[in-house]
């Protein structure tokens, strides 16, 4: 019985043995010199760049390097709750997230009092996580464009191409973009 699992095992050895003896066989044609340059020239890697670590506890490492949220202030992440007073505008809603951010409101043009003078929703009375840009944005609407000056920190907003103003004389919304709901329970 042994000397037939040893002989099968030759054989399978020496079938092995000439399926990768038989191989496949490729030809390639000589280099030219023309083929030599048109080759791609092999890049070197780069040294590895030197990151400055300090070691803070037995297995963190950080980064010395500022992140980029320090670098550009309105990227920093805001999680704001406003304080729930019934006659909170749009203007106490962005003073209120931009406490402790570094910036500032401008209030220099009429149209943007016109802004900060607005009802605050209620579904902005709790913002975040989110970016203190994307916070800005919500409070203001899309009729609003947002403009940083990073020198005196100030944001300012200005109307935008999505200016919603309705022309004097004009109907202020046309039949066709009013939108009805019926109420619930079927009342007439």
């Amino acid at each position: 019985m042994l000397a037939i699992h040893v002989s099968r095992r030759l054989v399978g050895a020496g079938l092995l043995a000439a399926a990768l003896a038989s191989g496949c066989a490729t030809t390639t044609a000589p280099l030219t010199p023309d083929a030599i340059e048109a080759a791609a020239p092999v890049l070197e890697p780069e040294a590895p760049q030197f990151i400055p670590v300090v070691r803070y506890g037995r297995y963190t490492l950080v980064e010395l390097a500022p992140m980029a949220a320090q670098r550009d202030l309105l990227l920093q992440t805001v999680d704001v709750s406003m304080p729930e007073d019934a006659r909170t505008t749009v203007g106490d809603g962005l003073r209120h997230v931009l406490k402790r951010s570094g910036y500032q409101l401008c209030e220099t043009t009429h149209a943007v009092i016109e802004l900060y003078a607005l009802p605050l929703p209620a579904a902005h009375l709790h913002l975040g996580p989110m970016s203190l840009r994307d916070a800005l944005l919500i409070l203001a609407g899309p009729a609003w464009e947002l403009h940083a000056d990073d020198r005196t920190r100030q944001v300012c907003f200005e109307g935008g191409a999505g200016d919603a103003r309705v022309a004097p004389g004009a109907e202020p919304f046309a039949a066709e973009t009013v939108q009805s709901f019926p109420l619930a329970g079927g009342q007439p």
